[in-house]
């Protein structure tokens, strides 16, 4: 029998999906069925990653659409399993990734008056009145399917929602009933579904920019995100070397300029104090950033020039956010660049005088943020720094290495020592609901099987992250990696959060800041057990580089690999020495 659900597994195949990752439920023997029998006669669909956990179903599909471009399918139960994906859809919305999640929805007869009636006492609990109002405010199309005959209309029409710019997840929800229903074969011209066409500048405003590009003495590049796009970044670098303007990535959650240009002038986060390059410039151009400064104790100067282009200009789902610009551009950065280099490339009117002055100037900051970093990376003999560990992780890659960064309070650390320079190969969540990083790379290593994906964590986001069940399905599904766990034991986030507010506050005087994670967990041995990695836990600065090779040959081997690096304690109530504490305030000033 030709079903609803045969149709929609149809449409899912039809628009170039690759996989299903599926926490499947009461509410599913409709899919069940079609996918058995799909298996049955050879037919293909995509492939079903069963995830015991919603969050790393989510995550993984995550993963692999920032990687590919192309949206991955999640299914799950009803309002239990939506309410579960919780944290992912955050990431995922926030994080402008392209996603279709359908679930399933409780009967709605109950007397059997049609095929998938509630006939399980569950059907009843889990009815509630508005589930869809669970993903509401994080989706960018949400429907409830009601009727077979147009179910792969609604799901190209939701994907062609999830390709377009801003990017997004969408959720789609069908009863028993529905999916259960016989239709009629219907065919569909994916051609006609594709997404909007990106946007570019107005040609007025390019001259416009240009002239004021022109006449600036200081002008500034401020990105996070425009490297999800890798032509972009050589479009970027294209228009920095013109004008030999500087860039600076504001909480990256990609590569967005190769780290060793000498206009690479840093990485900031939470920065506590004015970024003097900010301060200084005359002319800014803020291109895919939701945060460029925070600014409260950082942001330009009052009589700085300031460009908007991005795909959000306004954010438009962030009540409040305001920086008030000369221009707001909803373009592609990639296009936008091209239109600048367009008009610039055989410009007359560039100064090269001062463009020569002006690289001289902004090498020298950059070659002085280079040797200031390197002496940070100095090994200790008596326990390992966090900048000391990246540093040896910058060893072990090549470039066929993809990293995924969750390191939390250890972000800027891990931005400025791992000197990433190609496209493609640096990825963060691009949200701020932790765990992400287990899925993801799951996801990144189905979508690139040829590359050596590592995982930096801290141990927070870790825990976070499901291990149990992310390295069953690694291990499932031939999907290893490298695991590198900055365990400092504890929330160090949450402290340093409490310092900047109330740096000489009770908190500070008590050492109490209720985010001590001892007794300290084997963490690696989780994974040992749900999946079989290879589990090794270090404390050693002399151990940590062999330790490192030992777990990446792991990899290489077929076998996930969790490295849980025990760094010097900076959370522990218990234990914390008093020069410590003072390491922190003096960061946090």
């Amino acid at each position: 029998m030709y079903t609803a659900s045969t149709a929609f597994l149809e449409a899912l195949q039809e628009a170039g999906v690759s996989y299903i990752f599926a926490n499947l439920g009461s509410d599913h023997p409709a899919i069940i069925e079609s996918l058995a029998e799909a298996k049955l006669k050879n037919k293909k669909l995509p492939e079903v990653i069963i995830c015991p956990n919603e969050m790393v179903a989510l995550s993984s599909a995550h993963g692999y659409a920032q990687i590919t471009g192309k949206p991955q399918a999640v299914i799950i139960h009803v309002e239990c399993g939506t309410q579960n994906l919780g944290g992912a859809i955050h990431n995922a919305s926030k994080g402008r990734v392209p996603v279709l999640i359908f679930a399933g929805a409780s009967p709605f007869t109950q007397e059997g008056e049609l095929t998938g009636s509630r006939n399980e006492f569950i059907h009843w609990i889990q009815d509630v009145f508005d589930q869809r109002g669970i993903m509401r405010g994080y989706s960018k199309y949400n429907n409830e399917i009601r009727t077979g005959t147009n179910i792969k209309q609604i799901v190209h029409r939701s994907l062609q929602f999830a390709k377009s710019d801003p990017k997004g997840p969408v959720y789609l929800m069908g009863a028993r009933e529905v999916m259960e229903a016989e239709v009629e074969p219907v065919t569909i011209d994916t051609s006609l579904w594709e997404p909007i066409m990106p946007t570019a500048m107005p040609p007025q405003s390019v001259n416009e920019v240009v002239q004021d590009l022109l006449k600036a003495e200081k002008p500034l590049v401020v990105t996070s995100y425009l490297g999800r796009n890798p032509e972009a970044v050589d479009e970027l670098v294209t228009f920095c070397e013109l004008l030999s303007i500087p860039v600076i990535e504001s909480c990256p959650n990609y590569m967005n300029f190769p780290s060793d240009h000498p206009l690479h002038c840093g990485y900031q986060w939470n920065t506590p104090g004015q970024n003097e390059l900010i301060a200084d410039a005359d002319l800014i151009l803020v291109m895919d950033s939701d945060v460029p400064w925070i600014p409260l104790k950082n942001k330009p100067s009052d009589q700085a020039t300031i460009y908007y282009f991005d795909i959000d200009p306004i954010k438009e789902e962030m009540p409040v956010w305001y920086i008030p610009s000369k221009r707001f551009f909803k373009v592609d950065s990639h296009i936008a660049l091209q239109q600048l280099n367009g008009q610039l490339g055989n410009n007359e009117n560039i100064d090269s005088e001062l463009v020569s002055k002006r690289l001289k100037t902004y090498a020298k900051v950059h070659e002085s943020q280079k040797q200031s970093l390197a002496l940070l990376e100095e090994a200790s003999h008596d326990y390992i720094t966090p900048e000391y560990l990246t540093a040896c992780i910058r060893e072990i890659m090549d470039e066929d290495t993809i990293v995924l960064n969750e390191g939390i309070s250890n972000y800027p650390t891990i931005s400025n020592h791992l000197n990433v320079n190609q496209s493609g190969t640096l990825f963060g969540s691009g949200a701020g609901s932790l765990g992400w990083n287990g899925g993801a790379a799951i996801g990144v290593k189905l979508a690139k099987p040829d590359k050596t994906v590592i995982s930096l964590t801290g141990d927070g986001a870790y825990m976070f992250s499901i291990p149990s069940t992310v390295h069953w399905m690694a291990n499932r599904y031939n999907t290893p990696f490298l695991t590198v766990i900055y365990n400092n034991h504890g929330w160090k986030s949450p402290k340093l959060s409490t310092l900047g507010v109330h740096p000489t506050g009770i908190a500070q005087q008590t050492n109490e800041f209720f985010v001590d994670f001892t007794p300290v967990a084997d963490l690696s041995k989780i994974a040992e057990a749900a999946g079989g990695a290879f589990a090794k836990s270090v404390k050693d600065p002399e151990q940590l580089q062999d330790a490192l090779k030992e777990c990446l040959q792991a990899v290489k081997e077929g076998r996930s690999a969790v490295l849980d690096v025990h760094l010097l304690t900076v959370v522990s109530e218990g234990e914390r020495k008093e020069e410590s504490n003072k390491e922190d305030l003096q960061a946090i000033k």
